[in-house]
């Protein structure tokens, strides 16, 4: 069956996108998605959890997002197509699967709009018109909403642009980080701090493991897969994209490890006297910045605050754009919406959308910021679709593998076990309202399939349903679980059991794509 627009017109949307980005500016992408506010906190969380122990776990997450992006880079160098993270699920896994990805996809587009919500909130440090009361004022809003649409704008003209403007927006979200942590170093560096206070690692080797996921370790290296999105526009995709990947990562890691050291050399003694546990800043670089008397710094801070979201939610509108468009071509969006506009190679009506879409959740509907908020959760299901969608390509077609992965066979299942921790980890508190909202894709896919009556629906539904029960049997094993769940499943033993789920999972949902292929465009 067909489970996209005609080959032809998909084909020719595709070579209407400019193939201008190169290295440089897909790595910036990269870097932009990995890198926005988080690195303000993240020191401070890894630490209350591991103590300078935290810098052991930074390698180890750096470990293991490279395995999962492995997965990403092999796809983007064989594959490489915008949205690609959006097309392949459906290619390796039938139309359920995509339906589902999509859905997911098209509801995290609320995940800028709280990069943009948080770029206001920090804004209004200075201007306290905008934020009050923990929510963005009626100016407030329409301070976001200005934002988006200047946003939207600098996305409307060409990738050429985009990717000027944001290899400059990404030199200073370099720039700063790497001055905060030089001056950190070179002030107030203590080495004592990585040993008195009850050894490197005062609260064992576990908590190590606990600050990967607790301490926001492993979802601050997350964002890596933008540069893939773009492998449409990317100048020799096949060698541009994984260095792009790859190298977003390092930097970013490398980035990640310089702040973690200069906070916990930074931290005044008499901030330790409850231990690791017990330190707690409500700004941390800006107050250590101020205990130094490095007043400069600390306003750097501040500013670079608003740049920083502000860098990722450009990021973040052009990779919707992309997304939108993909989705257009599985046809789970009318297929006006994948036009690329002839002169200047981008997606201008799914812009649109977008913009649309992101005006929708600034508004303040009542509950309305507690739904938006998880909607970077649903990003984590394109890790799990990619994985099972690689060792489906790699079973059909090993001729058209890359050669910059080695040992795929391998490490594909590690991935996808890797990418349902991601997702568990996030907690229940996130994903009790993020997986069910995803499962609306389900009836939405039954819906699609009336309208076309292409194939059979048994088959689709057979094709596709190891998705479906993972993500259920998720969904109750998180709120068993010990990351916001209700503690019957006790760490870490609960982690255990989830991963021994994804490694029963994972060759089911292979068999489904390769026993049954999807013919698509």
């Amino acid at each position: 069956m067909t489970d996209t627009a005609p080959a032809s017109e998909v084909e020719a949307e595709e070579g209407r996108l400019r193939r201008h980005l190169g290295v440089g500016g897909l790595s910036a992408i990269g870097f932009s998605n990995i890198v926005g506010s988080g690195w303000l906190f993240a020191a401070l969380y890894a630490a209350q959890i591991a103590g300078p122990a935290a810098l052991v776990a930074w390698l180890v997450a750096g470990v293991l997002v490279t395995l999962v992006a492995l997965v990403m880079v092999e796809l983007g160098a064989t594959r490489p197509e915008g949205g690609g993270t959006v097309r392949w699920p459906l290619y390796a896994s039938g139309r359920l699967t995509g339906t589902v990805v999509g859905f997911s996809v098209l509801l995290s587009v609320g995940a800028t709009s709280a990069e943009l919500t948080a770029i206001v909130q920090y804004a209004g440090y200075y201007l306290p018109w905008l934020y009050a009361d923990d929510a963005l004022t009626g100016a407030g809003v329409v301070f976001a909403i200005v934002l988006s649409v200047v946003l939207t704008a600098l996305n409307w003209f060409g990738v050429k642009l985009f990717g000027r403007v944001n290899t400059a927006v990404t030199v200073v979200k370099v720039a700063v980080p790497l001055l905060t942590v030089v001056l950190l170093l070179a002030s107030g560096f203590d080495s004592a701090r990585l040993t008195d206070h009850g050894g490197f690692a005062p609260y064992g080797w576990g908590a190590v493991l606990s600050a990967l996921a607790g301490g926001g370790i492993v979802y601050s290296l997350n964002g890596f897969q933008a540069p893939v999105d773009f492998s449409g526009e990317a100048r020799n995709p096949q060698r541009t994209v994984p260095l792009a990947v790859l190298g977003s990562i390092g930097l970013a890691l490398l980035l990640y490890l310089g702040l973690q050291l200069a906070f916990l050399g930074a931290v005044p003694a008499d901030a330790l006297g409850s231990g690791w546990q017990g330190v707690n800043f409500e700004s941390p670089f800006g107050q250590l910045a101020v205990a130094l008397n490095l007043g400069f710094l600390a306003a750097v801070l501040y500013g670079d605050a608003v740049v920083s979201p502000g860098g990722s939610a450009f990021v973040g509108v052009a990779v919707d754009a992309r997304h939108t468009y993909a989705l257009a071509k599985n046809r789970l969006l009318p297929r006006a919406l994948m036009a690329v506009h002839p002169s200047s190679g981008i997606p201008r009506r799914a812009l649109l959308l977008n913009l649309a879409v992101i005006v929708v959740y600034l508004l303040p509907f009542s509950g309305w910021q507690s739904i938006v908020s998880v909607m970077g959760t649903l990003y984590l299901l394109l890790y799990l679709a990619a994985a099972v969608a690689a060792e489906v390509f790699r079973r059909r077609e090993p001729e058209r593998l890359s050669g910059w992965v080695p040992g795929l066979r391998i490490i594909t299942p590690v991935s996808f076990v890797l990418a349902t921790l991601f997702v568990y980890w996030s907690g229940f508190s996130d994903l009790r309202l993020a997986l069910p909202l995803t499962l609306i894709g389900v009836p939405l896919f039954v819906v699609l399939w009336r309208r076309d009556r292409e194939g059979s629906l048994v088959d689709e539904l057979r094709r596709g349903a190891w998705l479906v029960v993972h993500l259920l049997v998720l969904t109750l094993l998180s709120g068993l679980g010990s990351f916001d769940g209700a503690g019957v499943l006790p760490a870490p033993w609960d982690t255990v059991i989830v991963a021994v789920w994804a490694v029963i999972v994972f060759p089911v949902a292979v068999r489904s794509g390769v026993r049954e292929p999807v013919l698509a465009s």
